[in-house]
C-alpha cells in the first residue's frame, strides 16, 4: 500500500492542475527508492515502474489503462476500481500481500541503477518521431 505522504503529494499535484501521469510519478519515484534502499527488489526497471503505477491506481489517481495484454488491462481496471471505491493507504496485512512482498524481496536490487533507468527511458524515445521530422 502506498505511503500517506506520497498520496498527499500526488493529490496536491492533481489539485495544481498537473496531469495524472505526473502525479503517478510520485508513486513510481518512491517505488524506485524502495528498490534502491533494498526494501525489496525488482526483475527490471519496467517492473518497478509497473508496481508504482499500480499503487497510484489503487490510491485513486485517475490513470489511463495500459495498451498491453488483456491480463494487464484487467489488473489495471481492478486497481482503478479499488481506487475509486475505497482508496487505501498504509500497510497491507493480507496473506497475498505478504506473499507478494516476500517474493519481491528475493528479486535483485540493482535493476533500478541510473544506467538501467536511462536505458529504459531511451528505448521508447527511440520509437517516437523526432521533433525535427
Amino acid at each position: 500500500m502506498p505511503e500517506q505522504s506520497v498520496v498527499k503529494k500526488a493529490k496536491e499535484d492533481l489539485q495544481e492542475g498537473k496531469s495524472p501521469s505526473t502525479a503517478a510519478g510520485e508513486f513510481v519515484r518512491r517505488e524506485i527508492e524502495h528498490v534502491r534502499e533494498g526494501k525489496h527488489g525488482a526483475r527490471s526497471p519496467q517492473q518497478a515502474i509497473a508496481i508504482g503505477l499500480s499503487e497510484a491506481r489503487r490510491a485513486g489517481i485517475p490513470l489511463k489503462n495500459p495498451s498491453s495484454s488483456a491480463a494487464t488491462q484487467k489488473k489495471a481496471n481492478a486497481d482503478s476500481a479499488i481506487g475509486k471505491s475505497s482508496p487505501k493507504t498504509g500497510e497491507s496485512t493480507s496473506t497475498r500481500g505478504k506473499a507478494t512482498s516476500s517474493a519481491l524481496k528475493r528479486e535483485p536490487k540493482n535493476t533500478t541503477s541510473h544506467a538501467a533507468l536511462s536505458r529504459q527511458a531511451k528505448s521508447p524515445a527511440k520509437r517516437r518521431k523526432s521533433a525535427s521530422e
